[in-house]
């Protein structure tokens, strides 16, 4: 059915468009919002239990991550305050002898001081692996949700040091057999 006079497939070429010169050419002032905050080497050891249950496989996950400050912030005149950012990380993670490359977004809300020093994060996103068998441990597919607690202060000069929890899970998308994996991880930043 034509929309306006113009067909279907227009419209929606009409519309991709539109989302990709957004995309490529933002408003300055989402622009100038999003800036790097921080770029850090992480290097993660599983525990055996997953939230409580045992899983069958043990991990370890190396990588690289950078946070970005999304617009949405609230700081005090002390300099304290709340705000959004997203961190991205690529790496590798190796269990039962095997390797997958790792990626993953997540959004998350900061408690703590506005120059970052200070920092306790919160987040929930998602992460792609690419294999999501590992000996009898079986992820359940390639999308994994990803919930993320960290906390870090500093170390020297723009150097930081910070503990972050991480889990893995399907959330039973794929079915009730998968099994998921937490980390604790130690995180060395450079802070901008």
């Amino acid at each position: 059915m034509p929309v306006i006079g113009m067909p279907r497939h227009s419209v929606v070429l009409a519309l991709s468009a539109i989302v990709l010169a957004s995309l490529l050419d933002p408003p300055p002032s989402a622009a100038d919002n999003l800036e790097l905050q921080s770029l850090g080497l992480r290097a993660r050891v599983s525990e055996k239990t997953l939230l409580g249950d045992e899983a069958p496989e043990d991990f370890n996950e190396y990588d690289l991550s950078a946070n970005v400050a999304l617009p949405w912030e609230h700081y005090a005149t002390s300099g304290w305050g709340m705000g959004t950012r997203l961190m991205a990380s690529a790496g590798v993670l190796r269990g039962a002898g095997e390797n997958a490359l790792v990626v993953s977004v997540i959004p998350e809300v900061t408690l703590g001081s506005q120059d970052g020093r200070l920092l306790m994060d919160l987040g929930v996103g998602g992460a792609l692996f690419s294999r999501h068998r590992f000996g009898t441990q079986d992820f359940g597919g390639p999308f994994q949700f990803a919930l993320t607690l960290g906390i870090g202060g500093p170390l020297y000069r723009q150097l930081g040091l910070g503990y972050r929890f991480l889990h893995y899970s399907d959330a039973g998308v794929n079915g009730s057999d998968t099994t998921g994996a937490d980390f604790h991880m130690i995180e060395f930043r450079y802070r901008y």
